[in-house]
């Protein structure tokens, strides 16, 4: 990717917005303001004492910007993130992905970015997968088999890395070979959780690992939340598979709703507390999903339909409906004679007699002079068979 970035931006505004990711939090409104107003080279001036504050910076503000700016090199941060064959991505890139605009003054600094893939085209056609952390095994296999199945279908799969569904997610999807996107609430180069250090590795040779701090960032609890709503921007919809009342991937949910993306969630057990939550998603605007079909469908261009969904087919099934009726009209103790099946059915004798004789050449009935019997089904499953007590 640090080969093939399209230059948008200055190396000026590119150091200073490398800069203000470390300087500031992810997802302030109020740094976003002040970057539409003064620009982030005369932005980072005015929070590091070489310019004018911006009017409405806290005194309080400005003093932790004063701690942070004596670890400021952002040249440093750049070159540590080429090392790792990675780069840093601005609005106004090529590769920024423009959907991130949809979070107005929410919207990243830039992104820190591990991999060789293209973000702006993965992030055109990508959907979000979150969950519980602790899921059950039901959550774990049902957010595997959506990775690889939205993978199978050309999806680019994104989520968190965290335990739990994220992982899964994931798992999912590079079982199948498939393009996944994780975002983290560190630095890139900082795997978190630890355990997950190996995944996070294969993703970054698989697909792509972003964040919104640099490198050597560490998450906290507040950044795991703003992490949130760059899943739910940057995807054309989001997946809840198991999720508490207070959950963070509903967060990312609600985010994804007030986004306008698509909002979907695989219901659970009534009785699991794991899955309170996204059954109450579900009860608002939220769509029912099962499978990665159904996600497509809602998703996905004109075309991309999900199966229909039937039970299993029996041969009963295809009957013709007067042929069923007559069937139906066998009394089961001893069978019935041609007249008390044409009576019974509402049928005339020769009609009757007629979808007799197709029920025996269909293996239905057997005929024993006038009377008629039916075969015992094999299996339960309405296919029938002659003979037989």
């Amino acid at each position: 990717m640090a080969q093939q970035q399209g230059r948008g931006v200055s190396d000026e505004e590119r150091l200073a917005r490398a800069a203000l990711t470390r300087l500031v939090e992810p997802g302030d409104p109020a740094v976003g303001r002040w970057l539409r107003g003064l620009g982030a080279v005369e932005l980072l001036q005015a929070l590091t004492g070489r310019a004018a504050p911006p009017p409405d910076a806290g005194r309080r503000r400005l003093a932790g910007c004063a701690l942070r700016a004596a670890d400021l090199d952002p040249a440093a941060d750049l070159a540590t993130v080429a090392r790792l064959g990675g780069t840093f991505i601005c609005p106004g890139d090529l590769e920024w992905p423009t959907q991130l605009d949809d979070l107005g003054d929410a919207r990243p600094v830039g992104l820190w970015a591990r991999g060789t893939a293209s973000l702006r085209l993965w992030a055109l056609r990508s959907v979000a997968v979150v969950g519980a952390r602790a899921c059950s095994d039901y959550g774990a296999y049902v957010a595997s088999t959506l990775g690889s199945g939205l993978a199978e279908r050309g999806w680019v799969v994104v989520s968190g890395a965290a335990h739990g569904v994220d992982a899964a997610a994931h798992r999912g999807t590079l079982a199948a070979g498939g393009a996944t996107i994780a975002v983290l609430a560190s630095g890139v180069n900082v795997p978190y959780p630890r355990g997950h250090t190996e995944l996070i590795e294969h993703i970054t040779e698989q697909g792509l690992v972003i964040a919104e701090l640099p490198p050597g960032g560490h998450p906290t609890r507040g950044r795991f939340v703003l992490r949130n709503r760059v899943i739910a921007a940057l995807t054309r919809g989001t997946v809840v598979v198991e999720a508490q009342y207070r959950s963070g991937s509903l967060v990312t949910a609600r985010r994804a709703l007030d986004l306008g993306r698509a909002t979907m969630g695989v219901p659970g057990p009534v009785t699991s507390g794991l899955s309170a939550g996204v059954n109450e998603l579900l009860r608002g605007e939220a769509h029912v999903v099962t499978d990665a079909a159904d996600v497509v469908e809602l998703i996905g261009d004109i075309g991309d339909l999900a199966p229909v969904r039937r039970g299993p087919l029996v041969a009963r099934d295809t009957l013709h409906t007067v042929t069923a009726r007559v069937l139906d009209a066998l009394s089961a103790q001893g069978g019935s004679e041609t007249l008390e099946v044409a009576r019974d059915s509402g049928t005339g004798r020769e009609e009757a007699l007629y979808r007799l004789q197709e029920l025996l050449a269909l293996g239905f009935v057997e005929r024993s002079g006038d009377r008629w019997t039916l075969v015992r089904p094999v299996g339960g499953n309405g296919a029938a068979r002659r003979g037989g007590p």
